[in-house]
């Protein structure tokens, strides 16, 4: 843990109440980035009013890209909802290329500035697949700091293919809650061509239920969105802070726009230049290493139910995750616990180191024979309500987000190849982020995107955050980032868990209010 952070209080609520108010908030920023196993899945003031091509900047549609001009100069109603909050309805190119052959609607929401107003930041939480719009709604409030709020717009936005723009739409509640108790046994021939036909039809039903939009969600396309956002909200530059993916949605606005960049905030960065096979086996390594630790903070804890050395805990985890995967075991409300799910509800609490506690609750349930808090807290990263309905599609976008942004490995070979050496990376959590190929095998739209270096030849300096402890995003892709973008500064929180900004501390928050509301950038190698 960080040492400047005090511990949290050992949990006094019940369980579901614990689990729901703590890890909630930590899947507000960010999601898992990497391919997995197979499984499914693993939107101020209160007046309204219009923007049009005046907007507020003169200087907004300065540059509008050729055959979008309809686009950017949209007449937008923002309206009074979400009780403090504005909403609105975007339309954008299905496809950049073709512009003319149709549209879609991004779903926005922002709280307006409390005092004298200096623009909007656009705000994107990550995942791929995270909704923008709901960590405005529900976060923007607590997350932002009042000095932030008080000078800025916030802004979210649900990205193509998420929620409620264009959503890629799958499979029903039921369905998905059968599909996390399917068991597949994908180091041989048979489970694992049981899981590719699996999901092939899941990958039909996609195609039939989402829309022509489906072959045109990648990162690159929602960037160009991103622009058209901007120049409708009225700013000449672009001010944004995004959070795990949305480093690499707001490095790649940077590449394809650098001269509209304005004040760019990327948190727990991710390094553009790896392929998805190494970002996944980096990212393991980081979910491995943070569990360590976990165990290492939980053995000095008198209701830890692990015993002796790091290695025995670890060894311990890793015992009870075997049991469960070989047979799985039900749950207090019926259901099946299998052991992606028990992994799911392990690394969740990850995220985060306070919901440690919780983690370790879980654990002891588990040991004794109950999975169910454990199903709970995969329940939520799944973004599964206790009454068996799913509060969003992250799981899908994530898929289909990452098959067009990334050429996979994907033949039967490969696969193998590449599980064995995450199984001997991460003992724990390698065998569960092998097979992320099944994913992307018989998707039906090729990869536009291929792993590069991010470029950004602007002049305005961007900041980048990385934490030393995160488990999602390591360190070492945030140092790639800031090194790849040249005109970029460096600020590293030294604590545990994914992103910095809103859970860190106030060194982490001061820097990057200092930088939007001020413009004062801070000297490239901060350490918080």
């Amino acid at each position: 843990m960080n040492p400047a952070t005090p511990r949290p209080a050992k949990p006094r609520r019940s369980p579901r109440r614990r689990v729901t108010g703590v890890i909630a908030a930590v899947l507000s920023t960010g999601l898992l980035l990497s391919g997995c196993v197979f499984s499914v899945p693993f939107g101020g003031g209160s007046g309204s009013g219009s923007t049009s091509g005046s907007g507020q900047d003169p200087d907004a549609k300065a540059s509008v890209p050729k055959g979008l001009e309809s686009f950017y100069s949209q007449n937008v109603d923002w309206s009074s909802c979400e009780n403090g909050f504005q909403c609105a309805n975007i339309k954008v190119p299905t496809d950049y290329a073709h512009p003319e052959s149709g549209s879609i609607v991004i779903a926005a929401i922002r709280l307006p500035a409390r005092g004298s107003k200096k623009g909007s930041i656009l705000v994107n939480p990550g995942g791929p697949g995270a909704s923008g719009f709901d960590f405005v709604k529900d976060a923007a409030k607590t997350h932002f700091t009042a000095k932030l709020r008080a000078g800025f717009d916030m802004v979210g936005f649900d990205p193509r293919g998420v929620k409620r723009s264009a959503p890629v739409t799958c499979l029903s509640d039921i369905e998905r809650d059968e599909s996390r108790e399917k068991v597949y046994r994908l180091n041989t021939d048979a489970g694992l061509q049981a899981a590719l036909a699996d999901n092939k039809d899941i990958i039909a039903k996609c195609v039939e239920k989402s829309g022509p939009a489906l072959g045109h969600i990648d990162t690159e396309s929602s960037a160009k969105d991103m622009d058209v956002l901007r120049a409708l909200l009225g700013d000449s530059k672009l001010n944004y802070l995004g959070y795990s993916y949305g480093t690499s949605l707001g490095a790649t606005y940077s590449e394809l726009f650098p001269d509209n960049v304005g004040r760019l905030v990327l948190d727990g960065a991710v390094d553009l230049a790896l392929s998805n096979e190494e970002l996944t086996a980096q990212q393991v390594v980081a979910f491995e290493n943070a569990l360590r630790s976990y165990v290492e903070d939980c053995l000095g804890q008198a209701d830890c139910p692990l015993s002796g050395s790091v290695d025995d805990g670890m060894q311990q985890i890793r015992d009870l995750v075997s049991a469960v995967d070989a047979n799985p075991e039900t749950a207090d409300d019926g259901r099946l616990v299998t052991g992606p799910t028990l992994v799911s509800g392990l690394y969740t609490p990850l995220y985060d180191d306070a919901s440690w506690p919780v983690l370790t609750q879980a654990l002891s349930a588990a040991f004794e024979g109950d999975v169910s808090l454990m199903l709970r807290i995969a329940d939520l990263g799944a973004d599964r309500n206790p009454d068996g309905t799913y509060n969003s599609n992250t799981g899908f976008a994530f898929n289909a987000i990452n098959c067009l942004d990334y050429p996979m490995v994907t033949d039967t070979a490969g696969m193998r190849t590449e599980a064995a050496r995450l199984t001997k990376l991460a003992p724990t959590f390698g065998p569960y982020f092998a097979y992320g190929g099944v994913n992307c095998k018989d998707w039906p739209f090729k990869p536009v995107g291929s792993p590069a270096p991010a470029k950004y030849t602007g002049q305005a300096p961007i900041v980048v955050i990385g934490t030393t402890g995160d488990p999602a995003t390591p360190l070492a892709w945030a140092q790639a980032m800031q090194k790849q973008l040249g005109n970029a500064s460096l600020v590293t929180w030294n604590g545990e868990g994914h992103t910095a900004y809103g859970r860190s501390n106030r060194c982490v928050s001061t820097a990057v209010d200092d930088y939007f509301l001020n413009g004062k950038v801070p000297a490239d190698g901060t350490r918080c």
